[in-house]
């Protein structure tokens, strides 16, 4: 089976760290979001993708030059003009010629459910779409999918009222289409599949659904970043940390040789070249690779990405500093502050929840 990945948002949430790098593109854990996604695919037969593309498509070939990732074939589909959803899908099911039962997956969504399973269920009900579920908490900024016993969709409400959902099963972003759904996606025009297709296949009652309640999480907002690195290094996903990544210590992560001096308490991941200084302490964080940490600096419950600088004595706290950024000595960086790539953050600055842009 082939899959359609949505990568065309802006990713403004993220900003200002995709100002310069597709959100499928920022790394987590060292490895391209992107690529997280594929691999997983991968892992049920996918053996073909296209990415569906509108903002910034050059990043992506320059990533992947051999138009292959995480051993799945990569073929792009760049939008003329921004489609939303259902139209993203079908231009790039046209783009590729697509004439079977096809994936489509979200590519800033990282996830452990059985795919595998859900093609199967698709298969078995004769639906004409298939949609993933999974429960959350407050469901009211989702797509919420009640169902039948036989997992027949019988409404697609787009993010109600929290004390308003029948259930807090939600959209998970993965689905099965069979090529037949491509009709019912107007030419021209922005067409939504969660507030139009997949609302009117549910009153046709063509619409199913299967729930599962393996690892999900969107990653669109600077906290659900950070958790998708902190759910690596604390193990909760069903993957490697990273590949090549070696237990230095429990629960401590290197990739290559970094030179640690200094403190690194568990669960950390540490790439290659990167340097941590005598006196400096990282804590529940990703140090990205060649990335410098200074003497008596503390960077905890954070990701600061491939090639950044933490001054000494500075402290970056629960935030994200974008590549070859700059943290300059004495400066607190904390409340989920996102300092973006290049940008610098005077000596004895204090942020918190701030972006900062180059």
């Amino acid at each position: 089976m082939r899959a359609i990945v949505l990568v065309g948002g802006e990713g403004t949430r993220l900003r200002p760290l995709t100002l310069t790098t597709p959100k499928p593109l920022l790394p987590v854990a060292e490895v391209a979001m992107i690529e997280r996604v594929l691999h997983h695919l991968a892992g049920h037969g996918v053996e073909e993708a296209v990415l569906s593309m509108g903002y910034r498509p050059d990043a992506f070939a320059v990533a992947f030059p051999e138009d292959r990732a995480a051993g799945v074939r990569l073929r792009y589909a760049v939008e003329p003009e921004p489609l939303d959803t259902a139209g993203a899908i079908r231009f790039a099911a046209e783009e590729a010629g697509l004439d079977q039962a096809f994936l489509v997956v979200n590519g800033d969504v990282l996830t452990d459910m059985d795919v595998s399973a859900l093609i199967a269920f698709h298969r078995a009900s004769g639906a004409l779409a298939t949609v993933s579920l999974t429960p959350v908490e407050d469901p009211s900024a989702f797509g919420v999918v009640p169902t039948d016993a036989d997992g027949r969709v019988s409404a697609f409400i787009e993010k109600p009222p929290r004390d308003a959902a029948p259930t807090n099963l939600i959209n998970a972003g993965t689905y099965v289409l069979e090529p037949d759904v491509l009709d019912r996606v107007p030419a021209g025009r922005r067409v939504s599949v969660e507030r139009e297709v997949f609302p009117g296949l549910a009153g046709e009652g063509l619409l199913y659904a299967l729930a599962s309640d393996a690892y999900w999480l969107d990653t669109g907002t600077p906290e659900a970043y950070l958790q998708a690195n902190a759910d690596l290094l604390a193990g909760r996903r069903r993957c490697q940390v990273a590949p090549g990544a070696t237990e230095r210590d429990p629960g401590v992560w290197i990739i290559g040789a970094p030179v640690i001096d200094g403190e690194v308490e568990a669960p950390c991941l540490v790439g290659e070249a990167a340097f941590v200084a005598a006196g400096a302490r990282v804590v529940g964080s990703v140090v990205g690779g060649g990335a410098r940490v200074g003497r008596g600096a503390i960077v905890r419950g954070s990701v600061v990405l491939p090639g950044a600088v933490v001054g000494p004595d500075a402290i970056v706290d629960r935030s994200i500093i974008g590549e070859a950024a700059a943290v300059h000595e004495g400066a607190r960086v904390q409340a989920v502050s996102v300092i973006g790539g290049g940008a610098v953050v005077a000596p004895g600055s204090v942020l918190e929840g701030a972006r900062v842009a180059a």
